[in-house]
């Protein structure tokens, strides 16, 4: 029998062991085997090989031996009596590492890019025996239990080996199965446990309830063919109208299942290209919104599981609409049983306070230094990807990332080796992020919320760029909504608000955000940003739209914008769909519908959104009369002429400059009955003949009706 010192089984029991392996289970010495399974509380325990039962000795705190005359390792279950009768059960301490040598390598090189494979829990079948692989990076750990439903939330009985300098730890746990919830046990350096969340688990408990579960995936996918041609397909110069959706207030109480036939039918009927989710990722605090995520790799169990989840994008595809997700790289949230100090010292935030803390928001921030931890988000950015079939990422709070002074004063922040406020390891783990999911998923599309003037964040990688395929036109955002919200007497004084955006439109890959930022902390909904009375404010909302709609960048508005909600956005009130009774609203939403589709079937709406010169202005010096004028044109040149009237008063006989003689269609009147405007306009055509005006080769002379953009089109 092969002998070991007490102390060491101690360790084992104690849970701070690092290979209890290395004891428990058989270890052979020429013909004979000696057999240590870990039964805390049991009365009595029988190995049984072959139907035959062998009697185990209690050696010490719940550890039981046995020596048999075996020159091979039998395959060995158990017969394990608490005082209730005995019953079987399998030895989690006699089967090999589920994490091969190469896992462990690229682990720790922090190149594992589909690191959820390997981490977390997982059914298996090891040695012809079904069950759960778990495994966890922890290196820092003086040892780690799984506690779950299986063990009654004791991990005595299940402690976990350290695999080496990786700084994981593995278990395979025989004979349960998904559905099971469970925890880590970690004991810090300071001597104290902490029970904490899988960081790679696939699904979690509904919030406030915070275990992760074991799930295991059935889904079967329908979106081949949107699959396949997404592969051929450039986001940058492609159609991309896109709706912004939170979950869990778009029409309150409803499923993943639900939403695939509500939400997804309301989307293909009113034109959109894309629907944004906020953020899907499992967060425990609902007034977050979700951004401030525990689980990374888990959608949030409020609205079903994660096939649940795949059903609503598959749906989405099977129509033709793609999905981006909103994605939260820059910090998450110091909830104890989750990220934070996970292994009892700051793991995946940064260890010093000027970098690891957010001062705003009350959060950590990431290690973007350490490799593990950019493996850690790389992954999962390729995760939702591949795992999900998600189109695109736009990824929170990237100006929070870049700068080390972000929300800091003076001392509160210390400078790189270079001296300077930029974050360069947050710059190299952008870079990494991008290229990889560049490199791996063609199609995709990764959006930045960034806020400043930041270089290049569209521009390659291997150009220095920080290889977004697009950015938020926060100036834009800002400056065309600081012009709408004047009265139109006073607009001529704020010209230069609505012309300087076209100053750097294409300094980057542009979207232009309406997004639930504008419509929530004391601003009021988009339509409570327009001035005057309700008709004038309706009207303003129309002609905003369509003039954002004409305008180079791709466009992104929040759910209600599109219906003119007067109230402001409140994720536990949700929307005012009762709106819909008035006439008004309706038509707003009717515009809407006819702006995108128009958008869809004009490419000089989108082909050219990155190339200068698609765009001439036609109009941009009627400071006076609120118009705003410009031609849109397409890959072969066909132009499109989209005005804006952002005065009440009705404009006859407007001249103005057209790039060819010829017929115009009025394709859209954002003043039209239909719409709830007056009716003025142009009865559909404008005659545009020979003479030079605004820089272009025809003129015409075209009624602007008021508070109103007008597209025109050559017949």
């Amino acid at each position: 029998m092969i002998q070991v010192d007490s102390h060491e089984l101690d360790k084992i029991v104690d849970g701070w062991h690092h290979d209890p392996h290395a004891i428990l289970g058989p270890h052979g010495y020429g013909t004979s085997l000696t057999i240590r399974v870990l039964r805390p509380l049991a009365t009595s325990v029988r190995l049984v090989i072959d139907e035959t039962f062998i009697d185990m000795t209690h050696e010490h705190r719940g550890i039981w031996i046995a020596e048999i005359q075996h020159s091979e390792i039998p395959n060995y279950t158990l017969s394990v009596n608490y005082g209730e009768g005995e019953i079987p059960a399998d030895d989690a301490y006699r089967f090999l590492p589920t994490l091969g040598n190469d896992d462990l390598y690229l682990i720790s090189e922090g190149r594992h890019e589909q690191l959820w494979n390997v981490l977390g829990a997982h059914e298996r079948v090891m040695n012809g025996v079904a069950g759960i692989s778990f495994a966890v990076w922890a290196p820092n750990a003086k040892g780690v239990r799984i506690i779950a439903d299986f063990n009654h939330w004791d991990g005595n009985a299940h402690p976990m080996r350290s695999m080496g300098a990786s700084g994981v730890w593995e278990l395979f746990v025989p004979l349960i199965y998904a559905g099971t919830k469970y925890k880590f046990s970690i004991l810090g350096p300071d001597d104290q446990w902490r029970s904490k969340a899988d960081p790679m688990a696939f699904a979690t408990q509904i919030p406030p309830d915070n275990a992760s579960v074991v799930f295991a995936s059935a889904y079967e996918w329908n979106d081949n063919e949107w699959l396949a041609a997404r592969t051929t397909r450039d986001p940058l110069n492609s159609p991309m109208s896109t709706y912004e959706v939170h979950l869990g207030s778009w029409r309150q109480g409803k499923s993943y299942r639900e939403l695939a036939d509500e939400l997804v039918s309301y989307v293909v009927e009113h034109g959109f290209t894309h629907v944004e989710f906020m953020p899907v990722a499992e967060h425990p605090y609902s007034p977050s919104w979700g951004y401030q995520v525990t689980s990374y790799y888990a959608p949030t169990s409020r609205f079903g599981n994660p096939d649940n989840f795949k059903f609503l994008v598959d749906r989405f595809h099977q129509a033709g609409i793609a999905i981006i997700v909103d994605w939260v790289p820059a910090h998450f949230p110091k909830d104890d049983w989750a990220l934070a100090r996970f292994d009892g010292t700051p793991l995946y935030e940064h260890n010093d306070p000027k970098r690891g803390e957010h001062p705003d928001w009350g959060t950590y921030i990431f290690d973007f230094g350490r490799r593990e931890v950019r493996n850690f988000l790389v992954a999962n950015a390729l995760f939702w990807l591949k795992e999900y079939h998600i189109d695109g990422l736009r990824v929170d709070a990237v100006a929070s990332m870049l700068y080390l002074d972000y929300s800091r004063e003076e001392g509160e922040w210390a400078p790189n080796q270079f001296g300077g406020r930029e974050n360069l390891e947050a710059v190299q783990f952008l870079q990494e992020m991008n290229g990889t999911v560049y490199g791996h998923i063609p199609g995709v599309v990764t959006i930045a919320e960034e806020s400043t003037a930041w270089p290049a964040v569209t521009a390659p990688t291997s150009n220095n760029g920080l290889g977004f395929g697009l950015k938020w036109n926060m100036g834009w955002m800002h400056d065309t909504l600081g012009y709408i919200k004047n009265d139109p007497i006073h607009r001529k004084y704020h010209h230069n608000e609505m012309t300087f955006p076209l100053m750097y439109a294409w300094s980057e890959n542009y979207v232009l955000p309406i997004s639930h930022d504008e419509v929530v902390h004391g601003k009021g909904s988009l339509l409570a940003r327009m001035p005057g009375d309700n008709w004038q404010r309706l009207a303003n909302l129309r002609a905003y739209l369509a003039y954002m709609w004409s305008h180079p960048g791709k466009q992104l508005i929040f759910m209600g914008s599109e219906f003119a909600q007067p109230a402001e956005w409140s994720e536990a009130h949700g929307l005012d769909w009762w709106i819909l009774e008035q006439p008004a609203h309706v038509g707003v939403l009717e515009m809407v519908k006819n702006l995108n589709r128009i958008y869809k079937e004009t490419p000089a709406l989108w082909q050219r959104d990155n190339d200068p010169s698609g765009f001439q202005w036609i109009v941009g010096d009627d400071a006076e009369g609120n118009v705003f004028a410009w031609v849109r044109l397409d890959n072969a040149g066909v132009p499109f002429v989209s005005i804006t009237n952002y005065s009440p008063v009705v404009r006859t006989d407007y001249k103005i400059g057209m790039p060819q003689v010829g017929e115009w269609h009025e394709v859209l009147n954002t003043d039209a009955h239909d719409f709830g405007g007056s009716g003025q306009g142009n009865l559909g055509v404008v005659l545009a003949t020979s003479g030079e005006s605004h820089g272009q080769p025809a003129h015409a002379r075209v009624t602007l009706p008021p508070l109103a953009t007008i597209w025109l089109r050559p017949a």
